[in-house]
């Protein structure tokens, strides 16, 4: 119990990455959003085009630039094609961003908990493991922060200088134009605020990083633009400003998916995704609200902190996992003020809510298989050997996760096709899904042999 009690931070850490890598490995890849990033980078895995990212066979995805694809096609490429496989590389990048942030908390007693803080945060943990692009941009952004820290304070050229424009290339590929957004203006107000201009200008390799920033990132921009042309003006123009500006989705959106929320609502999901430590902080700024900006750290990591959420509250088109780049500025201020903190235990203990729930809902789900009938996937229904003997049809428009788990072999058909190939006695296997059950089809479907379902959705076979 002692040794327990002296290793906890340790412990917990390891059983958090323990737990998200055993999820990562388990749970089935969700439509719409992860399924349809697995099934690019299967695409990309499987045709080893790592140019143009397709959503379909011959189908560009302008949508988002490549690196997160990258990764989880070259990780299924060594481990197959599989859930774990490509959900791998986020759980690296956490286990990286635990490793490099841990080393900028002044305290010794503190430095693990920085770790703990960010595994216990929902929406960290939970992109510990979520196909997207968000936890490699989040990764960007926060290496680009410390690396200008690291500028600032030291003036011997290392690598911390250099890795400032590396990141800022790299978040090119993660998601383009976004990562100066996210950065440059805080970082500008803070060198102004504390009139570090001259110290970062003196001390950063300008023209040789910039030099490096544009090699990692333009060649394949250029590369993408010959490949499909238009690309640019979409990526750069639609993705950028358009969908910005227009919640509802601008007229030329390829894919349809963007979100229309109020107003602000990006402050609930910093409040409600990175529960219980942005409540915690936010009580001890209050509380110490006089001398936030006589503290260059403290200021710092407020800026990080809030330029995120100040920029999305004029936007309607997101969602929470935009609060992502503001959660390791949050793990290094609660690291902060920790060695003087009060009610350190009830903030763990509350902290260790979400974790828990996650070991509950995972045990539900393995214990439970009703569960897995109303997981917005289709895997589960497409788990039959006797599959394999026929063709696949989807009819009107197939699920990413049908793709993925069928390995791309199922394909759209219309209702016209289906009522053609069903009258000349071909043998097939098609899924509908129950709102495309109607009047119109419902003479044919009656022909078909019920042999799956999920609460979205029916697998039907004609031998």
């Amino acid at each position: 119990m002692r040794l327990i009690k002296r290793y906890k931070y340790e412990i917990g850490i390891g059983l958090l990455i323990v737990l998200r890598g055993f999820l990562n490995a388990i749970v089935p890849l969700m439509d719409k959003t992860e399924a349809r990033y697995a099934e690019i980078a299967r695409i990309m895995q499987e045709t080893n085009n790592y140019i143009t990212p397709q959503i379909d066979y011959g189908v560009p995805f302008w949508a988002k630039p490549p690196l997160s694809t990258w990764l989880s096609a070259l990780s299924m490429e060594v481990f197959g094609v599989n859930e774990f496989a490509v959900r791998l590389p986020y759980l690296l990048a956490t286990i990286f961003i635990l490793f490099v942030v841990s080393k900028f908390v002044e305290s010794r007693r503190a430095y693990l908990v920085c770790a703990f803080v960010l595994l216990t945060t929902p929406e960290f943990l939970l992109h510990a493991g979520v196909v997207s692009t968000d936890t490699f941009l989040a990764l960007c952004v926060a290496m680009v922060f410390l690396s200008f820290w690291k500028t600032i304070l030291i003036e011997k050229i290392n690598h911390w200088h250099y890795l400032f424009y590396v990141f800022l290339g790299f978040g090119l590929l993660a998601k383009g134009p976004i990562v100066f957004i996210l950065t440059i203006p805080p970082l500008f107000i803070f060198t102004l605020y504390f009139k570090q201009f001259k110290t970062f200008f003196n001390n950063t390799p300008l023209f040789s990083g910039f030099l490096l920033m544009l090699l990692i990132a333009v060649p394949w921009y250029y590369l993408a633009e010959q490949e499909t042309k238009g690309f640019l003006e979409y990526f750069i123009i639609g993705e950028h400003f358009k969908r910005f500006f227009d919640s509802d989705g601008w007229d030329g959106d390829k894919y349809g998916f963007a979100k229309t929320q109020p107003l602000g609502i990006i402050w609930v999901f910093l409040f409600a995704f990175a529960f219980p430590w942005i409540q915690v902080l936010a009580v001890k700024l209050w509380k110490l609200r006089q001398e936030i900006l006589k503290n260059k750290w403290v200021t710092f990591l407020l800026l990080w902190l809030l330029w995120t959420p100040f920029f999305f509250t004029f936007s309607s088109s997101l969602i929470h996992t935009y609060i992502l780049p503001s959660i390791v500025p949050i793990a290094l201020l609660i690291s902060h003020y920790w060695p003087n903190q009060k009610n350190n235990r009830l903030a763990l203990r509350v902290s260790l809510i979400f974790p828990v729930l996650v070991v509950i809902a995972t045990a539900i789900f393995l214990l439970e298989n009703r569960v897995k009938y109303h997981m917005n996937t289709d895997k589960y229904i497409l788990e039959h050997d006797v599959l394999s003997q026929y063709e696949l049809y989807y009819l009107n428009r197939k699920s990413y996760s049908s793709q993925f788990y069928s390995e791309g072999k199922i394909e759209n058909i219309s209702n016209e096709n289906f009522e053609s190939i069903n009258l000349k006695q071909e043998s097939f296997a098609i899924i509908i899904e129950n709102d495309d059950i109607n009047q119109d089809n419902i003479s044919q479907i009656n022909k078909l042999e019920v042999i799956d379902s999920n609460a979205n959705s029916k697998i039907f076979l004609k031998k």
